[in-house]
């Protein structure tokens, strides 16, 4: 039964397909009238993602008339080009064809006939082909596709969610609008076993929303991930433990309870507001919310203030939730999975760089601020709230907290030094526990006034979490020993 399903749904995928490919342009492909501009500026910035692959052995999945065959066939040792119309292929054979390293293939990539030896890959493209594959058909083929990639090997896959992007006329529409959390899952929990009985997983290298698609039509529903095939038994650190421990899907939907509706940071939008205004944002500008948790900063500044912002933030969950409310919002906000101390930008990239409660999980600051330094434009400014301690020596208790936390925390003073120490001028450094205080009791009044609904949404335990480590920040605040600080800072 579920086989003559799925062969009933690649048949109408398929005739989806004939359909629009009669005419085999970028148009009919991208399924957008204004295709030729976004290929421009889409291709070379999708192009600009892909980990290393010069000389590597590329299967390229769902290729099309070969919109990007080309461009990998310049790098790429030896590339397959794989895609299961016969005319659209033959039309992508017609175009790169003079490439000698470049195998063209007419096949389904969910069929049982297709043959690709395990391990004999170093990187599998795909763009826009995961949405026509049914839920278990995905399943499948991201099995089969850690199976043919040999250790160290990547995954690049790019997707529509959520909604249609290209205002293509069409009679019917099978395509799946997933919800980016379905792929991250299906792929994060992916596990194969070899001959010999290892086991084999993907560790999470990026997401993101392409830039190309937030600039032109306002729209996040774009989104791209990386993988990289790895031994189960290799450690993926810090990052498992936010998705895993500390940022639950579950505990960011307590946060954002207590801190209101796309907030996970203190004070929720009052802080945003207050904070936000000291930056002086003039329409056009570029900001960097460096932590962007669920993005409700992000909205508000590209809202109120007509400015570009990109968010990044280490959490998958985080991301994830930050492009489910990005929806239907219509604002130049991107959103990208990223460690802030790995990430590199243009230098003078960024009007602002903007940061909440986020860098006490940073150990060394001190090189996170030479980059925003870097990052930012001349005139620029730098907003950072942030953890602190007092300047003496820590009680075992509060020294055990933030060990068993992760975080590296300073006094307000030596926080502020560490800025200069980087370049910056006109630095603000101000130590506003007192505000903290006020912020945490008023949050705890809430939650604890708003108890019977929070345990019917939540449950108890989760209650109890919330009051008791919101009591429990009142007791370290008001014994002075954390602090809360929030600084300023320009770039000459």
């Amino acid at each position: 039964m579920a086989a003559r399903i799925q062969g009933e749904e690649r048949e109408v995928q398929k005739n989806f397909w004939i359909e629009h490919s009669a005419d085999l342009t970028v148009e009919a492909m991208m399924l957008d009238s204004k295709a030729s501009d976004l290929d421009k500026e889409e291709r070379p910035e999708v192009l600009s993602l892909l980990p290393p692959y010069e000389g590597k052995s590329v299967l390229e999945l769902g290729a099309g008339i070969g919109r990007f065959t080309g461009e990998l066939a310049k790098k790429a040792g030896q590339l397959i080009a794989l895609d299961f119309i016969d005319s659209v292929i033959k039309k992508n054979e017609s175009t790169n064809g003079h490439y000698k390293n470049v195998k063209f293939m007419c096949a389904d990539v969910t069929s049982p006939d297709l043959k690709i030896s395990d391990e004999s890959l170093d990187f599998i493209f795909s763009n826009w082909l995961l949405m026509y594959l049914s839920d278990k058909e995905v399943e499948d083929l991201a099995e089969r596709m850690v199976k043919w990639l040999r250790v160290g090997g990547f995954i690049f896959f790019r997707e529509s969610c959520f909604h249609q992007s290209g205002d293509s006329k069409r009679k019917y529409n099978p395509t799946h609008y997933r919800e980016p959390r379905f792929y991250t899952k299906i792929f994060k929990e992916c596990h194969v076993l070899d001959g010999s009985g290892n086991s084999f997983e993907l560790s999470f290298v990026g997401c993101k929303c392409i830039g190309a698609y937030v600039r032109n039509k306002k729209n996040q529903n774009q989104i791209c991930w990386i993988w990289q095939k790895v031994r189960s038994e290799d450690d993926r650190g810090f990052q498992r433990f936010l998705d895993n421990v500390q940022y639950k899907s579950s505990g960011i939907l307590r946060y954002e309870r207590v801190f209101g509706q796309g907030f996970v940071s203190t004070g929720g939008i009052d802080t945003t507001k207050e904070f936000v205004q000291k930056l002086e944002l003039k329409p056009g500008q570029k900001v960097l919310d460096v932590g962007c948790g669920i993005g409700g900063g992000d909205f508000y500044m590209a809202e109120n203030f007509n400015v570009d912002v990109v968010g990044i933030d280490l959490s998958i969950n985080m991301v994830s939730f930050a492009l489910e409310r990005a929806i239907g919002l219509n604002c130049s906000v991107e959103f990208e999975v990223a460690d802030c101390t790995k990430k590199t930008y243009p230098e003078n990239s960024f009007d602002v760089i903007y940061s909440r409660d986020t860098i006490l999980h940073i150990q060394d600051k001190p090189a996170l601020f030479r980059s925003f330094y870097k990052w930012l434009k001349p005139g620029g400014k730098v907003l950072i709230s942030d953890y602190c301690k007092n300047a003496g020596t820590p009680s075992l208790e509060f020294a055990e907290y933030i060990k068993q936390r992760g975080y590296d925390l300073h006094d307000v003073k030596s926080y502020g030094q560490m800025l200069r120490d980087a370049g910056f001028t006109d630095v603000i450094a101000e130590d506003r526990t007192e505000q903290f205080i006020q912020v945490l009791q008023r949050e705890l009044n809430a939650v604890e006034k708003d108890k019977d609904a929070f345990i019917e949404d939540f449950s108890e335990e989760d209650y109890n979490d919330i009051v008791g480590g919101w009591k429990a920040k009142l007791t370290r605040t008001s014994s002075g020993e954390q602090r809360w600080g929030l600084f300023i800072a320009s770039k000459n």
